[in-house]
């Protein structure tokens, strides 16, 4: 990997060969570059003119359930999730639809999404919107608050503790809230140990692609309360959101199964409605 020298990052040795270590090596000359072009001193002297922040945790803690509703056009283990993608369009349904908040994918090359979609939305929507991508350093903190970014989502498979503390006080610090994403035990305590208030379970892993609900339901008992969990991949219908719900989560955040729908925001209103009448949606 001749690239982590611009940053210092490592790929932890565990997620070496896998798709991950592709993303990350492209993810770290997008940070370069990026760089070279904005510097983060020019970022930081406008952000004391920036919007106010949106709470994705507040938004969550209103709404049941709350569903955090994706943004992406692409996926490396689906590919082409919907050809006429137009993120206006599907932020508006999704805000009639009763989302409590929207996820944007920002990662270009794999998931065919940008930092420009973010802000653009940050002006047509009313939800809190949270960055969802590859953070590997605190320039992409910055970055994300400077277009717009309420929350931003830090994988903890990707950081030693320090460094996933240091990322969440660093986005903090700049006025987001911090979405610690977390696969398995040993991720859930470097992420409580750190200081995480706000932790998303993703059950797809991260080496496979592979999804399971079962990862939700086992690290559901081991999240203290006063922790606002989130659950991650894998909600198909009213039935999984149910459980999960029963099980102690209180933010859901749903992405393929909308995003294939002829009506995504029509999709999210039928899904939201039956979780919580009970009825299962197929």
């Amino acid at each position: 990997m001749p690239a982590p020298l611009v940053t210092g990052y490592r790929l932890p040795q565990s997620l070496e060969g896998t798709i991950l270590e592709e993303i990350v090596e492209t993810k770290l000359r997008e940070v370069a570059g990026a760089k070279q072009r904005l510097p983060a001193e020019s970022m930081e002297h406008w952000l004391a003119r920036a919007p106010e922040v949106r709470s994705l945790k507040a938004a969550l803690l209103r709404k049941a359930p709350a569903v955090i509703a994706e943004i992406k056009k692409a996926s490396p283990s689906a590919g082409i999730l919907r050809p006429d993608f137009d993120p206006a369009a599907l932020a508006a349904e999704y805000q009639r639809g009763g989302a409590a908040a929207i996820s944007v994918l920002t990662e270009a090359q794999h998931f065919q999404g940008s930092l420009e979609i973010l802000a653009d939305l940050r002006w047509r929507c009313r939800l809190p919107l949270l960055r969802k991508d590859f953070i590997l350093e605190s320039y992409q903190l910055v970055e994300s608050r400077y277009a717009g970014a309420d929350a931003v989502l830090v994988i903890a498979a990707l950081h030693p503790g320090p460094r996933l503390e240091e990322l969440r006080r660093r986005g903090e610090e700049l006025g987001m809230e911090v979405l610690v994403e977390v696969h398995d035990e040993a991720e859930l305590e470097r992420a409580l140990a750190g200081g995480a208030t706000l932790v998303g379970v993703n059950s797809r892993d991260l080496r496979t692609f592979e999804v399971s609900l079962d990862v939700c339901f086992r690290l559901a008992t081991r999240i203290p309360k006063g922790i606002v969990a989130v659950a991650e991949s894998g909600i198909r219908n009213a039935t999984d959101l149910q459980r999960l719900q029963e099980a102690g989560f209180r933010g859901f955040l749903i992405g393929e199964q909308l995003m294939r729908a002829a009506s995504p925001g029509t999709a999210l209103a039928a899904l939201r409605a039956h979780a919580r009448v009970g009825g299962k949606v197929a």
